[in-house]
């Protein structure tokens, strides 16, 4: 009995030290790091990637009247980067486009960003990088980009989201080619910076 009562106490006290072990966390701020460092494992099995290999499929295949059309980007969108300026997704026609949404409370969010820098440091005299914070305190996006040492422009919403880019889920990304088609939308966690990504990214200049 007594041996009984002992395992209890000690299943008790384990319980008390992980839920105090969670409070601190999210106390702190900390679980979005941890979460999003346990998904950055997930990540690289390469099982949340893109799928651009039907993009390819359509791209190869444009006389196919059965195949998905791309459409035009809607461009009209204002942002605000992290000096205070003002400007537009019209100013980077003819680049492609890649615009992802993001906070910092966001785990999924967290995990990705990594190979988003390291795309960014390797294509971004290419590519316009497009990351839009939806945290509600613009400052703490930028604190979190120069604790983090990311490389990667950030900005905030500057007026209301186009409706072809409304999206409900974090992280979201879209890419948009160099003839200002939507390529590819991309809800949930991804790892781009891969080859095979990049192939894709050169095929819309």
């Amino acid at each position: 009995m007594n041996k009984e009562k002992k395992n209890i106490k000690k299943s008790w006290i384990k319980n008390g030290i992980f839920v105090a072990i969670l409070a601190v966390l999210y106390i702190t701020g900390l679980h979005t790091e941890v979460i999003g460092f346990a998904q950055r494992g997930l990540l690289a099995t390469g099982l949340m990637n893109p799928d651009i290999e039907e993009i390819a499929h359509v791209q190869n295949n444009e006389n196919e009247t059965n195949l998905p059309q791309t459409k035009t980007a809607d461009l009209n969108l204002k942002l605000m980067d992290s000096e205070g300026n003002i400007s537009s997704l019209e100013n980077l026609k003819g680049k492609v486009i890649f615009m992802n949404y993001w906070a910092t409370w966001c785990p999924p969010c967290v995990a990705e960003m990594p190979s988003i820098n390291k795309l960014y440091e390797e294509m971004g005299d290419d590519v316009a990088f497009v990351m839009i914070s939806f945290d509600k305190d613009f400052e703490k996006a930028k604190s979190f980009n120069k604790s983090k040492g990311y490389n990667f422009p950030i900005y905030t919403l500057a007026s209301n989201i186009p409706e072809m880019f409304e999206s409900s889920a974090l992280p979201t990304t879209f890419i948009i080619d160099a003839k200002g088609n939507l390529a590819l939308t991309h809800k949930g966690m991804a790892d781009y910076n891969t080859s095979e990504f990049k192939e894709f990214l050169n095929g819309l200049k």
